[in-house]
């Protein structure tokens, strides 16, 4: 894929809109881009599935992965005045969420814009303006004055899907998106696009795709597809949390611009060491920049591939300054350079190879 059309599919697959369970828009954008890149195939939970067109059914299986949905929310009760509460779905911090503009689905399938609604400084008590607000005491306002008028004009129901209402930028002059979701956007990217790029190689390995839904809430899809798919050995498309500008410089394991992050250990994992040798070795060949990261917290659907019968797993991230917040940057470089990596060691698998593992 070249670089004006790999830039455009980064913007549109942030673009889209989905929390967990609710990734139709970010499926329909995915399965149209990989459409001639193999077999696809899609769930009843939003899961999609790419086989390459050369597999054989008679080689090691490499599942790559990539999860689908992002961090949103979800109406939980509508208030007499048209105020409505809200749930966090997947993780937040309080602090990124007062006065954001946001966007409700309604039961029609519209999208309409709104904010989550912070009292004047007119209206707060001392107490109020020195400290962060409560996650109850926050709703979404969407211009209603009645929970009839919610209901009935606005069309939104309880159990409504919630997404930050942010496009998409990129600046050629600095290779730098801002733009929402980028984890996992990014990663459903770098899915599409080494899959659209391998789809004529000779491999020696049976190359299956699966994105997954539901990560945000606990690598639900994850727990599917590896079931499905049954793989002799995975790579995981992540964005990860970019770490440069809250850490000292010796402590930055995941900056912009400096490659793709591999993690070697995180809660939920530990990499299978002799892969992540063989991953950076192929770096160090290819003069491909990376990163290694050893964190005290964190996970991804790596973890749920790893224990399913072993299989030895790797991650590569592209670094997501302020994940999990409205507003993200990242690196147009890193996700080239993580494209590169990924393909070199796709390209380098075998029978013999993964026996060493």
């Amino acid at each position: 894929m070249d670089k004006e059309k790999s830039i455009q599919l980064i913007k549109d697959l942030s673009n889209v809109r989905g929390i967990s369970s609710f990734e139709d828009e970010v499926t329909a954008l995915f399965k149209d881009t990989v459409k001639d890149a193999g077999t696809v195939s899609e769930d009843h939970m939003r899961n999609v599935f790419v086989k390459h067109p050369a597999n054989d059914g008679k080689r090691p299986v490499v599942e790559l992965d990539a999860h689908s949905d992002e961090v949103g929310f979800m109406i939980r009760a509508i208030k007499p005045n048209g105020q409505m509460m809200f749930a966090n779905v997947g993780g937040w911090a309080t602090v990124t969420i007062p006065a954001q503009k946001v966007k409700v689905r309604n039961r029609d399938g519209e999208w309409i814009s709104g904010i989550v609604s912070s009292t004047p400084p007119h209206f707060m008590t001392a107490e109020e303006k020195t400290r962060l607000p409560k996650p109850e005491e926050l709703s979404i306002d969407v211009g209603a004055s009645s929970a009839d008028e919610i209901i009935d004009v606005y069309g939104i129901e309880v159990g409504a899907p919630v997404v930050p209402d942010v496009t998409c930028e990129y600046n050629d002059k600095t290779g730098l998106f801002l733009g929402k979701a980028f984890d996992n956007r990014i990663g459903t990217a770098l899915l599409a696009s080494t899959m659209n790029d391998l789809a004529t190689e000779k491999l020696d390995v049976d190359v299956i795709a699966g994105l997954s839904s539901q990560e945000e809430v606990g690598d639900r899809g994850a727990e599917v597809v590896v079931r499905k798919i049954k793989p002799d050995l995975a790579i995981v498309f992540e964005g990860a949390p970019a770490d440069d500008t809250v850490m000292p410089n010796y402590l930055i394991q995941s900056g912009l611009r400096k490659g793709p992050m591999l993690r070697d250990f995180d809660s939920t994992i530990v990499t299978n060491p002799h892969f992540q040798r063989f991953a950076l070795d192929i770096a160090t060949q290819n003069n491909i920049p990376v990163q290694r990261s050893v964190r005290t917290g964190g996970g991804q659907d790596g973890a749920i591939i790893n224990r399913y019968n072993g299989a030895p797993t790797i991650v590569i991230s592209v670094p997501v300054r302020y994940a999990h917040t409205p507003y993200c940057f990242i690196a147009f470089e890193d996700y080239q350079n993580a494209l590169a990596l990924a393909k070199k060691i796709i390209k380098a698998l075998n029978a013999d190879v993964l026996e060493k593992f």
